[in-house]
């Protein structure tokens, strides 16, 4: 799951998937990512927190990262969160770019539509509550189309 510093919509997309995962009881690895470097070391924000709490999601343990070349080489699959999310991760992996493993996250809910999740970076504590039910529409989509592989990582 990447987005661009990690601290909003893509920890919340981790949570969101490891929590459907778990229940599932399916043996993923989950993890998530930012195209830049800003936040590295960083929790999550306060609000992506709070709406995960909500939900009975716990991101505390969440440290923000970059994403890395390397990545791409060791996952199976990587949602972003927009457009320019997905042009970043592309210059990021350079040689290592394999444009299979790649989709906007929202293409689980709205097939080669190319949505964006929102960025409710600056826009309040609604706009988390929004994107959160976006995600989770669409982590339940990656949980069905993926079902039943036993090990996968995102």
């Amino acid at each position: 799951m990447v987005c661009l510093g990690n601290i909003c919509r893509s920890p919340l997309a981790e949570g969101i998937l490891q929590n459907k995962v778990i229940k599932a009881g399916l043996n993923w690895q989950v993890d998530s990512a930012g195209t830049n470097h800003y936040q590295t070391g960083c929790p999550p924000h306060q609000f992506s927190l709070r709406v995960a709490r909500l939900h009975n999601i716990d991101l505390c343990k969440q440290q923000c990262r970059q994403f890395t070349r390397q990545d791409m080489i060791d996952f199976d699959k990587i949602y972003v969160m927009d457009s320019m999310n997905y042009q970043d991760v592309k210059h990021i992996s350079a040689s290592a770019w394999d444009a299979k493993k790649v989709d906007l996250l929202l293409n689980e809910l709205y097939p080669f539509e190319n949505r964006n999740v929102p960025d409710p970076f600056g826009n309040g504590e609604n706009a988390f509550h929004n994107i959160y039910q976006l995600i989770d529409e669409a982590c339940t989509m990656v949980v069905k189309k993926y079902h039943p592989a036993t090990a996968y990582r995102i």
